[in-house]
């Protein structure tokens, strides 16, 4: 039976190194520009991490940014700004024109943006296309469900269903975005298209700055030795993996290990760092929906590829049984975020001294998502039954 941790031995001594300047902190000036901008709570869990052997569990909670419940606001807001400004000709990252000059500017143009979505990252692009004032057609695929539709409608985009997955989409969104004055906006990098999905990653460095902080401050000055992060197509676990490994963030305040979290019905980056190479595969429905991709983002994969000490798969039941923990501790979160605390079980449980685990150890998990209904299977005398979470 194959094991449901991979430890993946180059990026033991693996550091980041970018080739360009920072501009997180341009970036945080961005999003505490936007309406009901917010710093997210970072949580500490005593009672878990004494029950686990470690000095502090901390977790990010993303459950409330500007008002939606995801962290996908922070890229995508970035994202969108990036993307009308190249195509106005406008450098946003110097001249910073406010969101109304820009949407005013965007509005005379006709431009208007073309995205696909399984959920959270559709509605925030929805959400910064709204605060525009640039149409947005939203492509999904087949099997998301009425509710999740809705909300995005709520945003004023169009929703277009795709029959299949979330990767049959692609295809089609990308033939969408080559009539004129349509921009595509999309988080996963695609042969050729590469920029774009870079600006969802630079947008996430506002949480783990905001983190870095948090942490300092929860232990009394001692930063995260290990970051536990959920992985889908890769754009967060990539920008956690860019973060934690940079450089810059390893001469101030040391090391640390990626663990990346992944479905088992979509374990794509275990596939990958297993074959040495970035592979599809074929993913099956999860309740863990926001990480059920079957190809990998060609931006993350050569980070994740030397940067991830470990992939760790959990299963439906694994994840629903983490909502639980949290709830019961008052953190209320969904199936993906709760997704890191199942996987940090695991590995204290298995893989503890190969990841370096230990009593002095600070390992702060991203919990991506807040609480929402599912359908979640679960064993009852030898059968699998299911039940509604809400």
């Amino acid at each position: 039976m194959d094991s449901p941790v991979y430890i993946n031995p180059s990026a033991k001594d693996w550091i980041y190194i970018s080739s360009e300047s920072s501009t997180e902190s341009r970036i945080l000036e961005f999003h505490q520009l936007l309406p009901d901008y917010n710093e997210t709570k970072l949580h500490a869990l005593p009672e878990l991490a004494a029950e686990l052997g470690l000095a502090h569990v901390l977790l990010k909670d993303e459950s409330n940014r500007f008002g939606l419940p995801a962290f996908k606001i922070l890229g995508a807001s970035w994202c969108v700004y990036r993307v009308v400004g190249d195509a106005l000709g406008i450098d946003v990252v110097y001249n910073k024109p406010s969101i109304e000059d820009l949407g005013s500017a965007a509005t005379d143009a006709g431009v208007s943006i073309v995205t696909a979505t399984e959920g959270n990252c559709g509605r925030a692009v929805s959400r910064m296309a709204k605060y525009l004032g640039i149409p947005v057609r939203v492509f999904v695929p087949s099997y998301m469900d009425r509710q999740t539709r809705n909300k995005i409608r709520s945003e004023g985009a169009e929703v277009i269903e795709v029959q299949g997955s979330y990767d049959d989409t692609i295809p089609v969104i990308r033939k969408e975005a080559e009539q004129e004055k349509v921009l595509l906006v999309l988080d996963v990098g695609l042969e050729g298209f590469e920029d774009v999905p870079k600006y969802f990653v630079e947008g996430y460095g506002t949480m783990l700055a905001e983190s870095d902080r948090q942490v300092l401050e929860a232990t009394g000055g001692k930063s995260a030795t290990h970051a536990i992060v959920p992985c889908g197509a890769g754009s967060i676990a990539q920008a956690v993996t860019e973060h934690f490994k940079g450089a810059q963030r390893r001469s101030k305040l040391g090391p640390a290990s990626i663990i990346a979290v992944e479905a088992d019905t979509a374990a794509s980056l275990k596939a990958s760092l297993q074959a040495g190479r970035s592979i599809s595969i074929v993913t099956k429905d999860t309740i863990m929906c926001g990480m059920n991709c079957g190809t990998l983002s060609t931006l993350a994969w050569p980070i994740l590829k030397d940067g991830v000490h470990a992939s760790v798969v959990v299963t439906d039941q694994e994840s629903h049984a983490a909502v639980v923990l949290l709830q019961n501790k008052g953190v209320m979160a969904g199936p993906c975020g709760a997704a890191s605390v199942a996987a940090l079980k695991r590995v204290c449980a298995e893989y503890r001294d190969i990841l370096g685990l230990g009593t002095e150890s600070i390992a702060v998990l991203y919990c991506t998502e807040g609480p929402r209904a599912y359908t979640v299977p679960f064993e009852v005398q030898g059968r699998d039954v299911m039940m509604i979470h809400e």
